[in-house]
């Protein structure tokens, strides 16, 4: 099979569907004038499964055409109320380029090496640098809109981008919650290979910016015996795993009751952090660490909307990791969905709509 059409090469915002290359909109609305900017970040260099996840913004703006923008349950419309940031393809080439050299970087690992020799110490410098540039080139723009009172959307790329994006929206609002709704824990030790690894980005949060008071974990169902320690003795994490959630349920408990539990954990500002393998696989199968169970799409509309309606504000917001394929559009389709819901839930949350 061809990798370019397997992993989206095909997606392209002159060539999409969407021939303004905005999403959801044959009209583009402004980014001074719409109450949600979505900032795309097309970048994957240590993903498991390639570079799938660099195309993801295109994919979703091509996608994005087919979906409704009316929220039921909230009875909210997004139509007219998102802007679309200019995409930044120097960073999904800069992606691309580094995606070569971390996966032979892996391999050499996995194959019984050591970073002792200068070929690979070369590669791992210049992707750790790679992801501090890219850090700063998402932050910047997050912080150019966040700082006029923007509800700023992150469109990954996968889940190392959330930093930059949080650092950013941190600075604006201090003692910010970050609701953290994934299947892995994200905790590893960072520098082990990379310093700024999707594996790592949840402890980076927590160890790094001191502005984000606490982060809430959901939905983690995939995790090594050092990243639950971790999270159960550190004073900003309170982690809410899947399989002890689904046993509440289990025991009569209303999975409207348990979001509650979870809200309840949260400051008044939010930062809600959706990476899709949270969700069941039948979801976004092609994403590429799937974990068995997990949320299905309603309960994760669910929760997002229990954050809305609590009073607390939605101040920002990121969804990461869906590898788009083009032999099926369900992942696409499915991210395209979940951003109308986090916006439709961000805007209640400001009372703007």
């Amino acid at each position: 099979m061809d990798i370019n059409k397997l992993f989206g090469f095909g997606f392209s915002l002159s060539s999409g569907s969407n021939d303004n290359g905005g999403y959801y909109f044959l009209d583009a609305v402004p980014t001074t004038e719409a109450p949600i900017v979505l900032v795309s970040a097309p970048w994957a260099v240590t993903s498991a499964a390639g570079q799938g996840a660099a195309y993801t913004p295109d994919a979703i703006i091509d996608a994005s055409t087919t979906v409704s923008l009316y929220d039921i349950v909230s009875n909210t419309s997004i139509e007219g109320k998102v802007a679309t940031a200019e995409v930044d393809y120097d960073l999904q080439e800069r992606s691309l380029q580094l995606g070569g050299d971390a996966a032979k970087v892996v391999a050499h690992i996995e194959d019984g090496g050591t970073l002792s020799g200068d070929y690979f110490t070369r590669k791992v410098v210049r992707i750790n640098l790679g992801f501090r540039d890219m850090h700063r080139s998402v932050g910047k723009r997050v912080f150019r809109y966040a700082s006029k009172g923007k509800i700023v959307g992150v469109v990954g790329g996968d889940h190392s981008v959330t930093f930059g994006a949080v650092r950013s929206i941190s600075s604006v609002y201090p003692q910010l919650g970050v609701l953290f709704i994934d299947a892995h824990s994200d905790l590893r030790p960072s520098g082990k290979i990379f310093d700024y690894s999707h594996l790592s980005v949840a402890r980076n949060i927590v160890d790094e910016i001191p502005a984000v008071s606490k982060l809430v974990q959901v939905g983690v169902r995939d995790m090594s015996l050092e990243e639950y320690n971790f999270a159960e003795q550190h004073p900003k994490i309170t982690m809410f795993c899947h399989e002890k959630l689904t046993a509440e349920r289990f025991s009569g408990r209303s999975w409207a009751e348990v979001c509650d539990d979870v809200v309840a954990q949260l400051p008044s500002k939010v930062y809600i952090s959706f990476d899709i393998d949270a969700l069941s696989p039948e979801c976004c199968p092609h994403t590429k660490r799937p974990v068995a169970g997990g949320m299905t799409f309603d309960e994760a509309v669910c929760l997002i909307n229990r954050v809305a309606e609590s009073g607390r504000e939605i101040v920002g917001f990121d969804l990461t990791e869906i590898v788009p394929v083009m032999e099926s559009g369900v992942d696409a389709t499915v991210g395209a969905r979940m951003l109308v819901k986090l916006s439709a839930a961000a805007l209640r949350s400001k009372n703007q709509d």
